[in-house]
């Protein structure tokens, strides 16, 4: 019998940034064609921990694997979708060209070879934004921007996919066909996904499990099972209400440093 690796496999990991602990003890697998949301809150380390799998903040405690592998920095067989940040040279830039850096890195200029042209092209079409090809990255909504870092993302035919807060600043309308692209070619691709979110119902029909994070401590567990009032209390150390109503989800009672999910988040 066959015996299929998960796609990240982390074991005991831990991470201190600055003198301080974000968290430790992290035992988390993210298989092929799995959808994890992580929340929690500000401060709490989730941006940190998707830097930890890039390779970017090596961590303190434990260690990290992406298909049996330790985690290496510019590893191709992990694509990741940042913040929405327009490049600074975003007037000269066109959307294109933005998607070609995920073919070949930040090497671009007049003119295309026809093999990375139609690798781009392909990518555009998979991420619906063939319209766009030739608009300044400048004049993008962030909808369309996001597009574009999804195509990005997907040119290394990735077997992870890093998002990190992908929808934030954007309308419900965006929100949605974001959220619903990327798990449209999580399920074609097959690939596993970790999608750090300050508002869990955007995401929630497509999320497999959840990955809380408050103050150094953690739990990990399917929506149901982790968004509930007694969880999140006794992880806070302080009451904590979760409400559901038509269909979303609202966090109320957190401590100050935390998040309700219907509200903005900084970055950690």
């Amino acid at each position: 019998m066959t015996v299929v690796a998960p796609v990240l496999s982390m074991r005991s990991a831990g991470l201190t940034l600055g003198g301080r602990r974000l968290w430790s003890g992290l035992d988390l697998d993210v298989d092929a064609g799995e959808f994890i949301a992580v929340l929690g809150a500000n401060g709490s380390g989730k941006t940190s921990l998707l830097k930890a799998v890039l390779g970017v903040h090596p961590l303190t405690e434990g260690s990290a694997a992406i298909l049996g592998e330790p985690v290496r920095r510019g590893d191709r067989r992990i694509g990741d979708v940042p913040q929405r940040i327009h490049p600074e040279d975003g007037a000269a830039l066109r959307a294109r060209d933005l998607v070609g850096f995920g073919v070949d890195g930040h090497r671009w200029g007049p003119g295309m070879p026809g093999a990375r042209r139609r690798r781009v092209d392909a990518l555009l079409r998979e991420v619906g934004a063939e319209a766009s090809a030739r608009t300044p990255v400048a004049h993008l909504s962030g909808g369309e921007l996001q597009r574009l870092r999804i195509g990005q993302a997907l040119a290394g035919d990735p077997r992870l996919l890093l998002c990190d807060e992908p929808l934030s600043s954007l309308d419900l309308r965006a929100q949605r066909t974001v959220s619903d692209l990327i798990d449209l070619r999580r399920r074609e691709r097959w690939f596993g996904v970790v999608f750090v979110t300050h508002d869990i119902n955007p995401v929630l029909a497509h999320v497999d499990r959840v990955l809380y994070l408050a103050g150094g401590r953690f739990r990990i567990g399917t929506p149901e099972d982790v968004l509930r009032s007694d969880v999140l209390s006794e992880l806070y150390d302080a009451p904590v209400d979760v409400i559901r109503t038509r269909d979303r989800i609202v966090i109320a009672g957190a401590p100050d440093d935390s998040h309700a999910h219907d509200h903005g988040e900084g970055a950690a």
